[in-house]
């Protein structure tokens, strides 16, 4: 894949429970960092990588985010309604299929924030792209240079960028940075309703078509007021 997939998908209906009290009147992609919010970083990079279409689903404070995003005009922004029922990260994308198209997309957490390293991040998860051989590949992040997380790691990464997940107690080297390029292939027989994605990862590892991408700039975790804090204080050093 010599450029970025048209469409992308933001996953964006967390309730972001761990960021309250920020998020009792607001959804967390609506929470800002160093002045700008989540939503509209993640938006950005999008756009700027050439992606004509973002589909962004939504469920808490629904109405104030659809609001929010009616004032981009940079990008074009389709809205995946869950105020009815919350479905999880792979049945949000499902839900979503439709509307991303028969070609591999890409899926952003809202909250993922990242820093380039040398060359643009999206460009190279592009590059790296091998439909013959991946249904699912994940910019993964070195644990040890994360700026505010304390986890044990997702997945080790092989030489040839296959993964595998971690086992219970176990420590490895890499975490899942929230940005990902997938094939609706991933998608064949998934359940009906709310599901994680994770399931489908660990489908996809068992076929031996999980992969990674290594991230070679910097990336933040937002996930609690302690981490959105640490982020901010990290961005203004730059």
């Amino acid at each position: 894949m010599k450029n970025p997939p048209a469409s992308a998908m933001v996953l964006a209906a967390g309730l972001g429970t761990r960021l309250r009290p920020l998020t009792d009147d607001r959804p967390k992609a609506l929470i800002e960092v160093a002045g700008r919010s989540l939503i509209d970083r993640a938006l950005d990079r999008l756009a700027a990588a050439g992606v004509g279409r973002a589909v962004v689903n939504l469920h808490h404070q629904a109405e104030m985010l659809q609001s929010h995003l009616a004032g981009r005009r940079d990008i074009d922004i389709v809205c995946s309604d869950e105020s009815g029922e919350l479905r999880d990260t792979g049945g949000g994308v499902a839900q979503a299929l439709a509307l991303l198209g028969p070609d591999p997309f890409l899926v952003v957490n809202a909250d993922a924030l990242w820093l380039d390293g040398t060359r643009d991040t999206l460009q190279r998860l592009a590059e790296a792209w091998d439909g013959r051989r991946m249904e699912a590949l994940m910019l993964m992040q070195s644990t040890v240079r994360a700026v505010g997380y304390e986890g044990q790691g997702d997945y080790h990464m092989a030489p040839t960028g296959r993964l595998r997940r971690r086992s219970h107690g176990e420590v490895v080297p890499f975490l899942f940075a929230g940005v990902q390029i997938l094939s609706p292939k991933l998608f064949h027989d998934a359940p009906a309703g709310a599901f994680s994605l994770n399931r489908l990862y660990d489908l996809a590892e068992g076929r031996r078509r999980l992969f990674g991408c290594r991230h070679l700039g910097v990336w933040m975790h937002v996930g609690t007021p302690a981490g959105l804090a640490e982020a901010e204080a990290a961005l203004a050093a730059l």
